[in-house]
């Protein structure tokens, strides 16, 4: 075999290689995992504590409750969670077309997550949504925001989670706060979607992850 064709291989292998197995190879410097890829992306990068993913068209992940829509194909980039965490993060994208959206996620299995996610909605907003998932798909619409920036702060504390948004990252306003019973080896991470459009760019910023247990869930601390 010649040297051009191992040379090539390999390459291929390198930039393919993290999308075909659970490999714990990529990392964001504020959060203390390796990362992996569920369902690969049209492009990524990661510098420092900054995330940009880059979703394809007709990308989603949602069950719908009239069991008609059920699609899990949204690039995710995902990490073990711990049992008591916040993860905070900014989510900017540039909301081109309807659903378009980037997220933050806990998964459990493909029946079993909770996706906070900063989309366009149906209405063209810029909108606050959280969709729990226990088989099937609720859809909760909540702020609509003046920017295609938002501030997203997600908290687990045992078996309750709590979602938080915020314009500024100073003053937070609470969102959902529901029971997620996560078994262990339950997954953290982030997502970008494209359901109608051909593609979205969703940077994540600010990355935060303190392994931590909130004792209000109205203060978020």
């Amino acid at each position: 075999m010649g040297k051009f064709t191992v040379f090539t291989m390999a390459a291929l292998f390198l930039h393919f290689g993290i999308y075909a197995q659970k490999a714990d190879t990529l990392r964001i410097r504020s959060i203390p995992h390796g990362l992996f890829w569920k369902s690969a992306p049209g492009r990524f990068s990661i510098h420092g504590d900054q995330l940009v993913i880059v979703a394809g068209g007709k990308t989603d992940m949602f069950r719908d409750p009239n069991v008609t829509y059920n699609t899990d194909n949204a690039p995710k980039l995902l990490f073990e969670g711990d049992e008591d965490f916040v993860l905070t993060t900014s989510v900017e994208h540039a909301f081109a077309s309807k659903w378009d959206g980037g997220a933050i996620l806990i998964w459990q299995d493909s029946l079993n997550w909770i996706k906070f996610c900063f989309e366009k909605d149906y209405t063209g907003a810029n909108r606050v949504v959280s969709v729990v998932t226990k088989n099937i798909s609720d859809d909760c619409n909540s702020v609509e925001m003046n920017s295609k920036k938002v501030y997203y702060k997600m908290a687990k504390a045992g078996n309750v989670v709590t979602l938080y948004c915020s314009a500024d990252s100073m003053k937070w306003f609470l969102v959902r706060h529901l029971q997620f019973d996560a078994q262990k080896g339950f997954l953290v991470g982030f997502m970008a979607q494209s359901p109608t459009g051909d593609r979205c760019e969703v940077t994540f910023s600010n990355i935060t992850y303190k392994t931590v247990k909130i004792k209000d869930p109205y203060l978020g601390e």
